[in-house]
């Protein structure tokens, strides 16, 4: 199962907060001390409230959960969307649309009118002119960036992932109105108590936002099953390969035998030509 040491958090600087003036007085228990004027996070309760989440996680996947990763910073959005996509999941790197949870039904409305404008010889195109298609074709790239990572999702998540809970604050509110269970990472300017299972550690690091999601990430993969499925692919198309090697193999073996049978065959026609052959002149020369 995946697991984080406290060298790995040590290395990617997830201790370091904010000055201490930026602090927030609810982020006191994940303080372990103040150095130069920044506050120092207890990397002990990060790993301890890592490993309450990862078994959240562990339970949620186990029953084919669903979860949505959230991170629209700039140093989170390249990260949040590449790990949301390896195991599957749905993602927010764009602005946060105000009413995604709330108000889902009006979301999948515009999901499907997205779906209806990129769908191959739509009728929606016919007997427009060159301006009105031009329209459909802006309001479709303005939808299809809203909606990229939330296209495929067809009911609310069974939990939201979120990097630095201070900035998606508002996904915070619409995810605690639904009752939704809210994983994110929370440095020491945010207040934690909205979140179910914060996870304390510096969430402007490139190297700790990558380490948390990953690890999030191969929970997911491991819980649901994903990654034997995959595996169960891949020795498949090797158990394929070899045996079309080991086809190939005996098809050369076999021609080799004939090409080595062809020449015996023939000497052995010609032996039997010669024998045939004597008697008859014996007998012509005796007549």
């Amino acid at each position: 199962m995946a697991k984080v040491k406290f060298e790995d958090l040590l290395g990617t600087g997830a201790h370091f907060g904010h000055v201490t003036r930026k602090w927030n007085p609810n982020y006191k228990p994940y303080i372990l001390m103040e150095k130069n004027g920044v506050h120092i996070i207890n990397l002990d309760e990060t790993i301890r409230h890592l490993d309450q989440a990862l078994d959240f996680i562990r339970a949620k996947a186990k029953k084919n959960g669903e979860f949505l990763f959230v991170g629209t910073k700039k140093q989170a959005k390249d990260i949040v969307q590449q790990e949301a996509d390896r195991c599957s999941m749905f993602y927010v790197v764009e602005r946060w649309l105000g009413g995604t949870l709330t108000n889902f039904t009006t979301i999948k409305k515009s999901i499907k009118r997205l779906n209806l404008l990129e769908k191959e010889g739509s009728q929606i195109y016919e007997n427009q002119t060159k301006k009105e298609i031009q329209m459909l074709n802006r309001e479709r790239i303005k939808l299809s960036d809203q909606h990229r990572g939330i296209k495929d999702m067809r009911r609310l998540p069974d939990a939201v992932i979120i990097v630095d809970a201070r900035l998606e604050s508002t996904a915070v509110k619409e995810a605690n109105r639904l009752g939704i269970p809210i994983i994110a990472l929370v440095d020491s300017n945010t207040d934690p108590t909205p979140i179910k299972y914060p996870i304390p550690a510096n969430d402007d690091s490139i190297r700790t936002i990558q380490l948390i999601m990953s690890v999030i990430a191969d929970t997911i993969l491991e819980s649901s099953g994903k990654n034997e499925k995959k595996s169960d692919k891949k020795d498949k198309k090797a158990a394929k390969a070899d045996g079309k090697e080991a086809n190939g193999a005996a098809d050369t073996a076999a021609e080799v035998v004939e090409a080595e049978a062809a020449p015996i065959e023939e000497a052995k026609k010609t032996v039997a030509e010669e024998k045939t052959e004597e008697p008859e002149k014996e007998a012509e020369e005796a007549k």
